[in-house]
């Protein structure tokens, strides 16, 4: 087996490196809770086939949409999307080596001005740019699932691009579990610093079944 040596392989590896559901995901059904400081709520989730998703129960409308970005954003990171699809027009170069061996991988031709750091086979940095906010996510821990990995520890760190002044810092940390062959997000908890305050959200997933494969 070869070692990747250019840009574009290493990040090609750890991008296929990385847990994604597969295309006979048939999506799950789950009870969630959300707890942010002495506020509890409780509601039902769906995650489709098709990756859709859906809050039902959720008596708060902001906390609802809140559930539903963050189903969103998992659906995000497991959806299988093919490295050409997803980077076959980027131009990738090599930059510096962090003492702890991780490789800068710079990208060119990338709406959101992305650049990575890869650690083993691992992306370990995402840095981007979006409108007048610049953020960038270290992932410090991962799960090996044993067919990819997945982050259970990682934080956020969101700028303004004109002063360069730190606006938010988010730290999340995550828990899987395997339901009937497919890893499944059972909680996150969020800590978010911002103009002086500190405020913890939990996101727990309980009751999850996948869904029945339809019927052909």
């Amino acid at each position: 087996m070869t070692h990747p040596t250019t840009a574009r392989q290493i990040f090609q590896t750890a991008y296929e490196s990385r847990y994604t559901w597969d295309e006979n995901f048939p999506g799950y059904s789950a009870d969630v809770q959300l707890v942010q400081g002495d506020e509890v709520h409780t509601g039902k989730i769906r995650i489709n086939r098709d990756l859709s998703v859906e809050v039902t129960g959720v008596a708060d409308e902001q906390v609802e949409e809140g559930i539903s970005t963050q189903l969103r954003d998992i659906v995000t990171h497991r959806k299988r999307t093919s490295f050409e699809e997803s980077h076959g027009n980027h131009e990738f170069s090599l930059g510096e080596q962090d003492p702890d061996g991780a490789i800068e991988i710079l990208v060119n031709g990338d709406s959101m001005g992305s650049n990575y750091k890869v650690r083993g086979n691992d992306i370990c940095q995402v840095s981007r740019v979006l409108g007048r906010m610049a953020f960038i996510i270290n992932t410090h821990e991962n799960l090996d699932t044993g067919s990819g990995y997945l982050g259970t520890r990682y934080d956020a760190v969101f700028r303004n691009l004109k002063t360069n002044e730190i606006t938010s810092i988010l730290k999340f940390e995550d828990s899987y579990e395997k339901i009937d062959g497919y890893y499944v997000m059972t909680k996150q908890v969020v800590q978010e610093y911002k103009d002086g305050t500190s405020t913890t959200t939990e996101f727990a997933y309980f009751n999850i079944k996948l869904l029945e494969a339809a019927v052909v």
